[in-house]
């Protein structure tokens, strides 16, 4: 616990805040203790929701962290959010200071990982409804927390198009 204290830092951000922002080298690993961070890169002009974490996520862009290269993702707190970050140098240090830290790293990845690997199979073979609902069973307080556009343009559909469908599976519930 020493060696957390030690090498993690606390960041707290307002809404809207940025925690990582395009065009910057990415040198740490979030931990969301409390919050939403949205995932998000800028394609002509237009912001592309790539991914929305909830507490006891894992957040970088590790494709910047691990090469040392400028990121494309923004990442962006959705309501107040408290994060422990781990900064590069100090993930390395950690890591030789106590090799079950290693371990750490390695499942840390692992989940990352696992998350982007649902996302695409998510896009690439369910349906839009069943994507929905399937964020909703994930997260069920998703449209308190979450602005609508957010949520559609993370689906890849209108607002309205997310109102029509939200409806009629709420109205197929209550039958």
């Amino acid at each position: 616990m020493n060696l957390i204290d030690q090498y993690f830092e606390v960041k707290d951000l307002k809404k809207k805040e940025f925690l990582l922002q395009d065009g910057r080298i990415c040198d740490f690993i979030g931990f969301i203790n409390n919050g939403t961070i949205r995932h998000f890169h800028v394609k002509d002009g237009i912001e592309k929701t790539c991914d929305i974490s909830f507490e006891n996520s894992w957040v970088t862009d590790f494709q910047s962290f691990t090469h040392n290269s400028l990121c494309i993702m923004n990442l962006q707190a959705m309501e107040d959010t408290t994060v422990f970050i781990i900064r590069k140098e100090n993930l390395h240090k950690i890591y030789s200071d106590c090799h079950a830290y290693e371990t750490f790293g390695r499942l840390m990845a692992e989940q990352v990982a696992q998350r982007a690997t649902e996302i695409a199979m998510s896009l690439s073979s369910d349906k839009l409804e069943e994507r929905f609902q399937n964020l909703i069973k994930k997260q069920p307080d998703l449209f308190q927390r979450i602005p609508q556009k957010y949520i559609a343009n993370f689906l890849g559909i209108s607002p309205e198009s997310l109102s029509r469908i939200r409806r009629r599976i709420f109205d197929k519930l209550k039958s």
